[in-house]
């Protein structure tokens, strides 16, 4: 049975059937091999031209870490604390674990962190990580059911995130999106030397 819009071409793709496609996926968990994007969903989700920060979270469930991190680094200042926040599950997915702790702590007092984690959730949070960690540690066969929750407490923690861009930033194009970037000075020298490798054109 084939998914909802797969046959669909990226143009025709709405957010909702994107949204709907990557979040019926396990959650990521584990960094993905360099093959599992779908050039054809990373078409899409960046023609919709979406705010950053729910463009960044769609490519993150595309397992498109590139064009996610090309994104955030962009916003990783308050009083973007959706993309500080969407950096450190970036950081997670990859393995690097003491950068997610750091963008966890930045973040947990924000509306985004309490949507996500609950109230006074850091602790929850960091159990989180610790069992991501502990999981990819292991050598020998993963065990099914710690992956499974892992995967669930994921892709719910992404669409909790989503679910906060769609309340404060709405779903429609934003065809100008330089006044959305927030960079400290050095990440800003650092932005200045990268280019955008997908295909939705607009001004940053």
């Amino acid at each position: 049975m084939s998914q909802p819009g797969i046959n669909s071409t990226p143009e025709t793709l709405s957010y909702a059937s994107l949204k709907g496609q990557l979040l019926s996926k396990p959650g990521p968990v584990l960094p993905p091999p360099p093959s599992s994007p779908s050039q054809m969903l990373s078409h899409a989700i960046s023609s919709l031209l979406l705010h950053p920060s729910l463009e960044a979270a769609l490519h993150i469930l595309n397992d498109d870490l590139p064009s996610a991190h090309f994104l955030v680094r962009k916003m990783q200042a308050p009083p973007r604390y959706e993309s500080m926040m969407l950096h450190g599950i970036l950081h997670r997915i990859e393995g690097d674990y003491e950068n997610t702790r750091a963008w966890y702590r930045n973040v947990k007092d924000s509306e985004v962190f309490g949507l996500a984690w609950g109230q006074h959730g850091l602790d929850r949070a960091m159990e989180f990580v610790r069992r991501v960690e502990i999981l990819r540690k292991e050598t020998k066969t993963k065990d099914p059911q710690e992956l499974k929750e892992l995967q669930d407490e994921s892709r719910r923690e992404i669409s909790a995130v989503m679910e906060y861009c769609e309340k404060e930033f709405g779903t429609d194009k934003v065809e100008d999106a330089s006044g959305i970037w927030v960079q400290d000075e050095k990440s800003a020298a650092q932005g200045s030397d990268m280019v955008i490798g997908g295909e939705g054109w607009r001004q940053f």
